[in-house]
């Protein structure tokens, strides 16, 4: 799912195509896309787009007479731009073809990978129906470490599921957290109510370090070009989506917990204490020999 690194850098590429410009006509081949009918989408063919904003990992299109178009990409949902450059319009044939947005310059259409249908668009009229669809998280670049660790001992949760709630914190989801936790060198399944001041502050630091570091990259990507390629697992993170690679801080393989559609990715050296987490499904079939050691979960894999 793009995360808040990349919808900043969405919003960087889109800011010179769109802003300002008029939405001449708004395609929309999936049925399941449009969650609203009131205003009517075609309220907004004509309209200029008057500003840009982000509100957790929802990319908003600000419009004349109060109208917002709130795009929630989801898992698998991605941008892509086509100048016109005297070219015709790009047509929404093929079943990942969402959307198309037409503008005089170009048409940004919406993909979206896979069977299941998640992506999703909302127009609403006002900013109290905007506000209606934020989940509430605080922007974590924009907190105070008092704030940050007032809001994340709200409740005590892990450190994994307070950073990915977007009731807590906007914009944080499963690849930046990994590599958040990564950087601050502590276990997913510590409790925030149980960490010590110092180690509240490198949370602190590493959110922040971790997610200016790849808003930077990205948006200076974005100013060269749109960003096509969004994805979540990059050569250049520490943790996430590198199982069984080496860790580049002690060289200790990355490991992993999956659960659902989704996994954490750790270091079982530098963020447990060398202790191997258990996997749900894995440590249910194994019982009493699941391996709690790295050394025992290599003697596991040469049987």
């Amino acid at each position: 799912m793009p995360e808040l690194p990349d919808i900043t850098a969405y919003l960087t590429a889109l800011a010179p195509r769109v802003l300002n410009q008029p939405l001449e006509q708004l395609r929309i081949a999936s049925p399941l896309l449009l969650r609203t009918a009131i205003p009517p989408i075609t309220s907004i063919e004509g309209q200029t787009i008057r500003a840009l904003r982000r509100i957790g990992k929802r990319i908003v299109f600000a419009f004349d007479d109060d109208l917002f178009l709130v795009l929630h990409l989801m898992i698998a949902g991605r941008l892509h731009w086509r100048p016109l450059d005297n070219k015709p319009r790009p047509t929404l044939g093929g079943r990942n073809n969402l959307a198309a947005f037409d503008f005089p310059n170009g048409t940004l259409t919406l993909t979206e990978a896979g069977t299941k249908r998640r992506a999703s668009l909302h127009l609403v009229r006002g900013e109290a129906a905007l506000a209606d669809l934020d989940p509430g998280g605080l922007d974590p670049l924009a907190l105070t470490l008092e704030a940050f660790q007032q809001t994340l001992t709200t409740e005590n949760r892990t450190l994994k599921r307070a950073l990915t709630d977007p009731r807590i914190l906007s914009g944080i989801g499963n690849a930046y957290s990994d590599e958040i936790l990564h950087a601050a060198q502590l276990s997913p399944l510590a409790q925030t109510r149980k960490l010590t001041p110092e180690e509240f502050q490198r949370l602190y630091t590493a959110t922040r370090d971790t997610l200016n570091e790849w808003v930077a990259r990205f948006n200076a990507e974005a100013q060269i070009k749109f960003p096509e390629k969004v994805t979540a697992f990059r050569p250049e993170m520490a943790a996430h989506g590198r199982f069984n690679l080496p860790c580049p801080r002690c060289g200790s393989p990355i490991q992993r917990i999956r659960y659902a559609d989704n996994e954490t990715n750790y270091c079982p050296t530098c963020q447990t204490a060398g202790k191997v987490l258990a996997d749900r499904s894995l440590s249910r079939l194994l019982g009493s020999d699941w391996p709690r050691t790295l050394d025992e979960l290599e003697a596991l894999r040469k049987k």
